[in-house]
């Protein structure tokens, strides 16, 4: 028996030309990275896209709820938000994750699940300097743990490993939010996801 003509064999992402992908904004706290990623997202909805920003702090209220910030806690919050991420992209969402993820082992990961789906995965290492991280101090993590009320912050008693070889570094420090997230754009463009 014939297959009707008006049934399509391509996939849908193809049939619909809907491109997803996982944009990993990593860095310091206050670095940038959630007001880049908005800024961004604001920019691919007026082009059309499908997006979703995955913050770390909601995720962290909601879907890693209970999880702590020993490295193994770390670990498991970006495996989860990696997962999400991998499965919003593999359906024609541009998903932006502004999440530290201190671990080069741990965004590695994140990268093979997306490889191996062949799911799109751009990693963006946000590189504002600690110093001004520590002025901008949006949360007031910096001053809490001057004081010792808290311990364990990133980049200050707990380590940060930076990225090698990410896909893009901006230094939030030196340009404006629309800069910064153009950037990305371009490397969304150049890469053929934008």
């Amino acid at each position: 028996m014939a297959v009707p003509s008006t049934i399509s064999t391509t996939p849908r992402n193809q049939e619909n030309q809907v491109t997803g992908a996982t944009i990993w904004l990593t860095g310091l706290p206050s670095a940038g990275k959630t007001t880049i990623a908005y800024e961004l997202a604001d920019r691919l909805r007026a082009e059309g896209h499908r997006v979703e920003v995955l913050d770390g702090d909601e995720i962290r209220t909601f879907l890693t709820a209970g999880l702590g910030f020993s490295r193994e806690d770390r670990h498991t919050n970006v495996q989860r938000i990696g997962y999400l991420a991998d499965l919003l992209s593999r359906n024609g969402v541009k998903t932006l994750v502004p999440v530290i993820a201190p671990y080069a082992d741990s965004r590695e990961a994140v990268r093979k699940r997306h490889m191996a789906g062949g799911t799109a995965y751009l990693e963006v290492h946000v590189a504002t300097p600690v110093e001004v991280c520590s002025e901008r101090d949006v949360k007031g993590l910096y001053a809490k743990q001057a004081a010792g009320e808290i311990s364990g912050l990133t980049g200050v008693d707990d380590p940060y490993e930076e990225p090698e070889s990410p896909d893009l570094r901006i230094e939030s420090h030196t340009q404006t939010v629309p800069e910064s997230a153009a950037a990305v754009h371009a490397l969304l463009t150049e890469r053929g996801l934008a």
